[in-house]
């Protein structure tokens, strides 16, 4: 296991009831930019809970943000932070919300020119107003970490930044939103919670098994728990194991001292960005290719994930790979999810255009870094 720092600062309100206390976790005398999406808050009685919570505060609201949030409407916001002396945001809403209200946050503060640079340059971030979240959508792990994903449509690029300076302060989870939910976000949570393990687990072996052994156990509970949601949205119970486990997911604990991926995320990225695919459904196509492709490099990891959460354990190396990946593909579209590009009509242009885009980055990617154009071109084609 390697050495590692780890740190999580966020106050987590988990449960029935709970949106209650938004106001409660919010410092006296702030005024409030209360942020959202397409609305969905005012037909699920969130809204109300929560400006029945904030009474007393100054509150502006500012919705519309995107399922894939973009720079071009986050700006707006920007602007009336500054115009308003905003001192608090609320995010109300799932994790491209509060992906967006993170950016907000950061680039509310930048002084240092085009806030694009946070993502473009990496720019570091020095100062964010402060954030807090309720939370409608198990998915992204957002509520919990320090990271966000923004899509500039005019560059038609989607990239993410870093700073525990836009960690919220506090995170409400009350599992009851999820009985609203449509069919189609509870699939696409459940793959991104599913693939946010995977990318922080299937790499090579570092003798952890603790970060092993959490990482298998959300993988287990997403398999056993999400189809019970899909078939029964008003089980609370298992409403809340999956909300849980789209948190622990990715808040940190389970890639502290192992080495991580991502390289199907920053692939998937891609076919956001140049066709508008649903996040949680590129990952669904790119994995199953990177588990082929790659699947020399990370051979133990494969082996070890259909042992532990598919049961598979006869058979040749080669023969429990092939079965891991049909298996993991098999319960992506067991949720609903298609696994190839074919199913959103994107073909060899597409392919062509996301090489050059790396060729162009010059960088590889993957956990050893030897993940390049090449490989990409092998990984997507996998996927026709």
């Amino acid at each position: 296991m390697y050495n590692f720092e780890f740190q999580n600062p966020v106050k987590i309100i988990f449960g029935k009831g709970e949106i209650s206390k938004t106001g409660k976790n919010i410092p006296v005398g702030a005024k409030i930019l209360l942020t959202y999406g397409g609305g969905s808050i005012f037909k699920n009685g969130v809204y109300d809970q929560v400006k029945a919570s904030v009474e007393g505060f100054e509150v502006i609201e500012f919705g519309g943000i995107e399922p894939n949030p973009h720079y071009e409407t986050l700006m707006k916001a920007v602007e009336i932070v500054k115009k308003e002396n905003i001192t608090f945001l609320l995010s109300v809403g799932g994790g491209s919300v509060l992906d967006g209200t993170k950016f907000i946050a950061a680039a509310a503060r930048y002084a240092k020119g085009d806030p694009w640079r946070i993502l473009s340059m990496r720019a570091p971030v020095l100062d964010a107003v402060p954030i807090g979240a309720v939370l409608t959508l198990p998915a992204t792990g957002s509520e919990m970490n320090a990271s966000s994903v923004i899509t500039r449509a005019e560059y038609q690029e989607k990239l993410a930044f870093m700073s525990p300076l836009v960690m919220p302060f506090f995170s409400i989870l009350d599992p009851e939103v999820i009985f609203s939910l449509p069919e189609k976000q509870v699939s696409n949570g459940i793959v991104d919670s599913f693939v946010h393990v995977i990318e922080q687990y299937l790499t090579f072996p570092v003798n952890s098994p603790i970060q092993d052994r959490f990482a298998e156990g959300i993988l287990k509970t997403l398999t056993e728990e999400g189809p019970k949601v899909l078939a029964n949205r008003l089980d609370y119970d298992s409403a809340a194991n999956l909300m849980w486990s789209s948190t622990m997911a990715l808040n940190g604990l389970i890639g502290s001292g192992v080495p991580q991926d991502w390289a199907t995320h920053m692939i998937g990225h891609e076919l956001t960005a140049f066709h508008g695919i649903d996040h949680a459904r590129t990952l669904a196509i790119v994995l199953p290719g990177i588990m082929h492709i790659m699947r020399e490099q990370k051979q133990a990891k494969i082996i070890q994930l259909g042992e532990r959460v598919w049961g598979i354990t006869d058979g040749s190396a080669n023969e429990r790979i092939n079965r891991t990946i049909k298996m993991t593909a098999g319960f992506f579209e067991s949720v609903g999810i298609p696994t190839r590009l074919s199913a959103y009509q994107v073909g060899a242009e597409t392919i062509d255009r996301i090489c050059d885009r790396f060729t162009k980055r010059g960088y590889k990617i993957g956990e050893k870094a030897n993940i390049g154009p090449g490989e990409i071109r092998l990984i997507l084609e996998d996927r026709l």
